[in-house]
């Protein structure tokens, strides 16, 4: 089997979840705050950068971060282009840890419209797409954002996911179509319908051998988005937290059948950069261990 084919099974059959370590500039401050590291402790972005960069290095080095039970891992641009322990990072990541490499690639969003943020433009798609196959990677991730059961608005940000979507899977790459639909929402439940059902359409206008995964907001309803679990064209559909605590947010995964985590803030909350390596191993054990339960071992009153 090929590295990608291998790739491929892992995430389709493997149990576990995957983790999500793509903040990129904007959210970069908050994560590092998060970590320990406060503003006045840098002073440029190259500095900023190489600080995260160093936090991301000790997350995916420390034993609990494998295969075991993280399948996969979500990586900004310039982590990609980075070293661990001397090698690229999506090297080690697959070789040393078993773990399958995505690289994020939008560059932001636009000004909301029809109650959704579109993504940027993405001007140099073409060259890191290049950049993340000879560098190993799975595929990729690009995220947008709906504020309210806009029907237009919705359907006009799936179409532009999916369009990019086929882009990327022209280059041998699997996409992560993450329309995310804010927790916050309002109107988030009638979102997730109308949400739903653009996807699926979406889905029925790929090629047969096309495979996407789909990466959305926790429901409110449990088991809302089962139709694109059980899709033959959809690979995994993975939840991010949304600004859940770890605790709240694997409750409500475990009442969502066949979806497994990929989380950012969730996976790292407790972890900071004054510990000892005994008491951040301790801690992201205990994380890694939750989320993993959460995305296999789903709520018996799951109907």
């Amino acid at each position: 089997m090929t590295p990608h084919s291998q790739m491929l099974s892992q995430m389709s059959e493997k149990d576990g979840f995957i983790a999500a370590l793509d903040q990129s500039g904007g959210s970069t401050p908050k994560a590092l705050r998060t970590y320990g590291i406060e503003d006045f402790e840098y002073s440029t972005n190259e500095e900023m950068f190489r600080l995260v960069h160093a936090m991301r290095v000790r997350l995916m080095t420390a034993p609990p971060f494998s295969g075991d039970k993280v399948i996969g891992a979500i990586l900004f641009e310039k982590t990609m282009d980075g070293q661990a322990v001397g090698r690229s990072v999506p090297s080690y990541l697959w070789e040393e840890r078993g773990i399958v490499p995505f690289v994020k690639v939008d560059q932001g969003l636009e000004e909301e419209r029809h109650s959704v943020q579109l993504l940027k433009p993405i001007p140099d798609l073409e060259s890191l797409l290049a950049r993340a196959t000879k560098k190993g990677v799975f595929g990729t991730k690009m995220r947008s954002v709906i504020a309210n059961a806009d029907n237009t608005g919705i359907a006009m940000l799936v179409r532009q996911q999916f369009d990019l979507g086929r882009q990327i899977l022209s280059q041998g790459l699997v996409p992560i179509i993450e329309p995310e639909v804010l927790v916050t929402s309002p109107t988030k439940a009638h979102a997730e319908g109308v949400l739903l059902e653009e996807v699926l359409r979406e889905l029925d206008h790929l090629p047969s051998e096309a495979q996407v995964i789909i990466k959305v907001s926790i429901p409110t309803h449990a088991d809302t988005y089962l139709p694109l679990v059980e899709h033959p064209k959809v690979i995994r559909v993975v939840a991010l937290s949304g600004g859940y605590d770890c605790a709240e947010a694997c409750e409500r995964l475990r009442h969502n059948r066949g979806m497994i985590a990929s989380f950012l803030r969730a996976l790292t909350e407790d972890l900071r950069v004054g510990m000892s390596d005994v008491e951040f191993n301790k801690r992201l054990a205990g994380s890694v261990d939750e989320i993993y339960a959460a995305s296999v071992y789903k709520a018996l009153n799951t109907v």
